[in-house]
């Protein structure tokens, strides 16, 4: 038997393959099961299929852009930790067309199920009081620990793309344009061959999406297109170079394909850009000018540069903005540097990948470290209550799931019916 459908979650199948192709995973990463990974891993995956079938129910939507931003944001982590595009295409046996092709449905379906827990839990929330009960009754023992924070302020430079480097990718993507309109081969053939976005292996789609879906550049020739067999100018963004063809409109909503294509920059520009903020970190180092001055005026990165430079972030369980990240928090090239750091000390430039996809290079500035330490409710109130936040939404979800066993479609094969399950009513 090459494969099976094993269990049956509503209208979503698990088979037997995804339970071994999950095992293989954990084993790879060295993950344990507490339970017997054949009855645990299946129900793990029967879990993720409640929430993924009733975000169809719900009409939970997740768009192509938000798919290929999160694959790119993967991919480049995954290069930084291995040292290159060539080491991680060996590594994984891929081209990188084929390694976002098979990121791509995990992905989609991951951001389906986190956008589900969030839907389900946005209306809990916690008082001040039940924070100071929660912990009032807490053993030592159990009150937690806080890990080493850290406050980090950037500037950047985008190094400078060459005039022939830009003209380059330009003729490429008009000789896209040309073969199509000559009939030679089609656009989504094109794009999956050369698009260096995660939606080329739908053939460039991007799905139906509104205005607000994607950079203004991007929307504005989007939702100006009227004529399917036409393909638009070339439009720049944040990303890189793309063309676009229209694929249908749906009210205030509208399909499209694209390509894109991301110019490369040369040694000797990054060597330039790096060269110019080693010079800049001299003059603050000399007084010339603050940290905060220079981020505010100097920097590159739209998402510090209004805030003097500091990093800060939404916390996806609580939805709380915080400047304040572990080390594993930041992206990996940041957090070597700061973690060799003294507090208010400057570091050398460096180059990085940013999330667009883009080479940066960076200076960096330690504002605060907070030790690792036992949480207290005077200086660590809000770590606390995150801590009962985050509990009474875990409770949620499980109740929820709990709840949605009994009224969801379930069918088991025979030999996974005498597992012991972490959740009853599994079996009928």
């Amino acid at each position: 038997m090459v494969d099976e459908v094993i269990w049956v979650v509503g209208d979503e199948p698990i088979l037997k393959s995804d339970v071994e192709m999950m095992r293989m995973q954990a084993a790879m990463e060295g993950l344990r099961w507490e339970r017997d990974p054949d009855c645990a891993i299946p129900e793990q995956l029967a879990v993720q299929k409640l929430f993924l079938h009733q975000a169809a129910i719900d009409s939970i939507e997740v768009t192509e852009s938000e798919i290929s931003s999160e694959t790119e944001s993967r991919i480049e982590y995954m290069i930084s930790q291995i040292g290159s595009r060539e080491k991680l295409e060996e590594y994984r046996k891929q081209s990188m067309s084929q390694i976002r092709q098979s990121m791509h449905d995990d992905l989609r379906d991951q951001l389906m199920i986190q956008r589900m827990k969030q839907h389900l839990v946005k209306d809990i929330q916690v008082t001040p009081a039940e924070v100071r009960r929660y912990f009032k009754d807490l053993s030592q023992d159990s009150i937690p620990f806080v890990p080493t924070e850290v406050e980090v302020q950037i500037i950047a430079q985008t190094p400078k793309v060459t005039q022939e480097e830009i003209n380059r990718v330009k003729d490429q993507l008009r000789d896209y344009t040309d073969r199509v309109t000559r009939g030679e081969t089609t656009f989504q053939t094109l794009a999956r061959l050369y698009s260096q976005d995660g939606s080329a292996r739908n053939g460039g789609e991007l799905g139906y999406t509104g205005r607000a879906g994607w950079v203004p550049e991007f929307s504005n020739v989007a939702f100006n297109l009227s004529d399917p067999k036409k393909i638009s100018k070339i439009v720049e963004t944040e990303y890189g170079f793309h063309i676009i063809q229209l694929i249908d409109k749906r009210g205030d909503k509208v399909n499209v394909r694209h390509i894109l294509l991301k110019p490369e920059v040369s040694d000797s520009a990054i060597n330039a850009s790096i060269a110019r903020l080693d010079s800049i970190a001299a003059d603050i180092r000399e007084g010339k000018f603050t940290f905060e001055e220079g981020a505010s005026v100097i920097s590159d990165d739209k998402k510090t540069r209004s805030n003097r430079g500091l990093m800060a972030t939404s916390m996806e369980k609580t939805g709380r903005n915080t400047s304040r990240f572990r080390l594993a928090e930041l992206p990996p090239e940041i957090a070597r540097v700061a973690d060799t750091l003294k507090v208010g000390q400057i570091s050398k430039a460096f180059q990085m990948v940013n999330d667009q996809g883009k080479t940066v290079c960076v200076i960096a500035k330690l504002k605060s470290r907070t030790e690792g330490h036992k949480a207290n409710i005077t200086e660590d109130f809000q770590v606390m209550k995150d801590v009962v936040l985050e509990k009474r939404r875990s409770d949620a979800i499980r109740n929820w799931v709990i709840k949605k066993i009994k009224s969801t479609y379930v069918r088991i094969n025979e030999e996974y019916r005498n597992c012991d399950f972490e959740y009853d009513g599994w079996v009928r």
